[in-house]
């Protein structure tokens, strides 16, 4: 099992003094696992692909050879170093960075602040340990070089639960997952640490979308927290159950048992994005402030697309801020802009806007204006 203890681990080994420094950077967990390619893990990646339920997700899918052999990214490399990172599992209460009257859209815990550079600063860390006794490494944190998961579970840092995450004993989900890869031959750890979500099931139940199919199986194309960075049209029966949600979803950690018995935890801030503000700014403005994001094909379109399914789903038909956004989005340059807009329109019961729309030919918003309306909040 990796190391999870409260206090660095004793002794001058090369291994021994990496752990340390990785959970004096801040990790609640480091291990050791083998550099041998995940053989099994490629197997999956091909199947679920060939089976469509990566939808058009690239990411590790893009080339399984490459992300689940770690000798495609350092030639030599021996031993993974994998560390975790934690992130708030409770939100600050009454901080939501916008007027309490205006619609706000949603963004998932591990998305509020760049959690992903601090974990990035205690990878480099051990990696200096490693490089200072003269050894070659390479970082990976948020890459499609490694699967990720699969190396955090051979070294020994947590579980995979039914939706598909890494839980760590004593901190569940809440973290973000990263390696070392090096060639030293560093110790490995003994065993991966056992399954602790036994019959439990409510992370299935709970999904808002019934995007686990299977456990440790997610459809990507009904899980919320792809379909928001997917490119395209989002499709028009998950508009409704995306709620407010304009990147991430986080129902199948909030369910969690596990993660629910964290609670020496810090308190992250609220991040709720006002629509009407979001909406009402320039694409460098958006990009500026959210870019940090993956945002599909880092077109600023794709996230007024979001805002404009949130608005639809939380607004107020008759706020004339909400008004002024459905009225500008409708004239967008976008087609996929004003095609959301014009779902947005009609779920606020405001059909009288898409006369800004008569006369337009694009696709998306001719499919959209021709389609059932949705029920009107």
């Amino acid at each position: 099992m990796a190391d999870t203890a409260a206090g660095p681990p004793e002794g001058s080994s090369l291994r021994d003094r990496v752990v340390a420094v990785g959970r004096s950077a801040g990790l609640v967990a480091v291990g050791v696992a083998s550099a041998d390619p995940f053989d099994d893990t490629r197997r999956i990646l091909e199947e679920r692909r060939g089976q469509g339920l990566a939808a058009d997700m690239q990411f590790t899918y893009r080339n399984p050879e490459r992300s689940t052999d770690p000798s495609r990214t350092l030639r030599k490399v021996r031993s993974l170093v994998v560390g975790a990172w934690p992130y708030p599992s409770a939100l600050a209460a009454g901080s939501t960075g916008a007027r309490e009257t205006r619609p706000h859209g949603a963004v998932a815990r591990y998305a509020t602040e760049d959690h992903y550079a601090d974990l990035r600063r205690a990878l480099d860390a051990m990696a200096q340990v490693l490089s200072d006794a003269g050894h070659i490494t390479r970082v990976l944190a948020d890459d499609n070089a490694l699967v990720d998961r699969a190396a955090a579970h051979r070294a020994g840092i947590g579980w995979f639960g039914k939706n598909a995450n890494i839980l760590v004993p004593g901190h569940g989900s809440w973290v973000v997952l990263g390696a070392v890869l090096t060639d030293a031959p560093l110790p490995v750890e003994p065993a991966p640490v056992p399954d602790g979500c036994g019959p439990c099931r409510r992370c299935v139940d709970g999904c808002p979308t019934a995007a686990i199919v299977a456990p440790g199986v997610v459809d990507a194309r009904r899980c919320l927290a792809w379909l928001v960075q997917a490119s395209g049209v989002i499709p028009r029966e998950y508009r409704i159950p995306l709620e407010n949600r304009i990147y991430g979803c986080d129902d199948c950690q909030e369910v969690c048992p596990p993660n629910r018995r964290v609670d020496d935890r810090p308190v992250g801030p609220a991040q709720q994005v006002d629509l009407v503000d979001l909406l009402g700014s320039t694409d460098g403005q958006i990009m500026e402030r959210h870019g940090r994001w993956y945002v599909a094909e880092r077109n600023p379109a794709y996230l007024r697309r979001n805002a404009l399914v949130a608005l639809g789903n939380v607004g107020d038909g008759e706020d004339p801020e909400v008004v002024a956004s459905l009225t500008a989005h409708l004239t967008h340059p976008e087609p996929i802009v004003r095609a959301h807009a014009v779902w947005a329109a009609r779920r606020l019961g405001r059909p009288d806007l898409l006369q800004l729309v008569d006369g337009d030919e694009a696709a998306e918003v001719v499919d959209e204006v021709r389609s059932t309306p949705p029920p009107a909040r």
